[in-house]
């Protein structure tokens, strides 16, 4: 349709119809394609609806050879994903870069507004106003979302990175149980990074994005004690972190180094090896993660690596160097809303004894969490401090 708004609508209406139809009549042999047949029914419904004359004409044209295009053989064989193919779809140079990896988040993967937000640091206002823009831009310009040439896959290569690796960021922050969605998006991503390792193995990048999410999938179990109540990276029982999980990442990243394209995702990764280095010899050592995060800052500028690198030298220096960074950061008006900002510093100032921000620091960070157990975990902190 080259309109992701009047397609979700016509996919919505087919999810309805269902609803209504297979209650009474059963479930179809084929569910997908009763779905899409009825979607386009709608689609068809609403172009004619909202346009007339030449523009249903020229409207139904598009969609006629869209569906051509879709279903010729071969493309299957090229990405063989579907969701991957979209991904690659939602980086045609025509959107603009920024909004490529919330666009895909949202169409491809289903990720509310809000939480897309969340995770690039923007009001949840901003970021409606900005995806309304791409659509309105690719209904505007006519944009097919085609799958592109194998030839161009690097060129678009980071767009679908970084939305798979967000994908991730969210199902990992609020690592709930009862939260299917959030389940489902790490999983979804791993397998999406899987996918496109073996498409793309010689990309370094992909490899690092693998093997990074590895790293942290391997120390989900840890997160949590037996009463579900979250435990910290520097707390957690190392014997509960997946050896098997480790050692395939070990692998990947190894390979990926021997490209001799260093980049975000591998440096991102080998912070990731560094944190897991305590279950080899039973020790952290802060001096690599800091030089890591240094490496990080200088290719992103991201204020959640300055964040990170603050947090490093914390426990290389003692927190005094940590809160004159913090101090800076406190400018910064995307972290205004971040709750690990103010989580980190909460713990910070507790450490150097001031007590008053600390409580301050709390206070933010425990309005800010979605996650009841990390909520509770702050609330039992700031109780112990109030109690000293």
């Amino acid at each position: 349709m080259r309109d992701v708004s009047a397609a979700e609508d016509a996919l919505s209406e087919a999810f309805a119809a269902a609803l209504a139809d297979w209650s009474v009549h059963g479930c179809p042999d084929n569910p997908e394609a009763w779905l899409m047949t009825v979607a386009r029914r709608k689609a068809i419904d609403g172009t004619r609806r909202r346009r007339t004359g030449e523009a249903v004409a020229d409207q139904l044209k598009v969609m006629a050879d869209a569906e051509a295009e879709c279903w010729e053989a071969g493309d299957d064989e090229a990405i063989p994903d579907r969701r991957l193919a979209l991904l690659f779809a939602c980086t045609h140079p025509a959107i603009e870069v920024a909004i490529r990896a919330p666009l895909m988040l949202q169409t491809v993967l289903g990720v509310d507004a809000k939480t897309i937000a969340s995770a690039f640091l923007v009001s949840p206002d901003a970021m409606c106003k900005r995806l309304g823009r791409a659509k309105q831009k690719i209904r505007e310009a006519g944009i097919p979302f085609t799958i592109p040439e194998r030839d161009i896959w690097s060129e678009r290569l980071q767009g679908v990175l970084d939305a798979i690796y967000a994908a991730y960021s969210l199902g990992w922050s609020d690592m709930d149980d009862a939260d299917l969605l959030r389940r489902d998006l790490v999983e979804e991503a791993i397998f999406l990074a899987r996918l496109l390792a073996e498409l793309l193995p010689q990309e370094p990048e992909t490899l690092g994005l693998l093997a990074g999410m590895l790293y942290a999938q391997a120390r989900c179990r840890a997160r949590r004690n037996q009463q579900g109540e979250y435990v910290p990276l520097a707390e957690q029982d190392t014997h509960l972190w997946d050896a098997t999980m480790i050692d395939q990442a070990e692998v990947v990243l190894r390979h990926a180094c021997t490209f001799g394209r260093i980049g975000r995702y591998q440096l991102e990764a080998a912070l990731q090896s560094a944190h897991v280095e305590r279950r080899r010899s039973g020790r952290t050592d802060y001096a690599p993660e800091v030089q890591l995060y240094d490496a990080l800052y200088a290719l992103t500028g991201s204020p959640v690596v300055a964040l990170n690198r603050a947090l490093a030298m914390a426990e290389l220096e003692g927190p005094a160097a940590a809160i004159a960074v913090f101090q800076a950061l406190a400018d910064d008006k995307r972290l205004a809303d971040y709750q690990p900002y103010w989580a980190a510093r909460a713990s910070l100032f507790a450490r150097a004894g001031n007590r008053r921000e600390a409580l301050h620091a709390y206070d933010m960070a425990i309005g800010l969490a979605c996650d009841p157990a990390v909520r509770r975990f702050l609330q039992r902190r700031q109780r112990s401090m109030l109690a000293e």
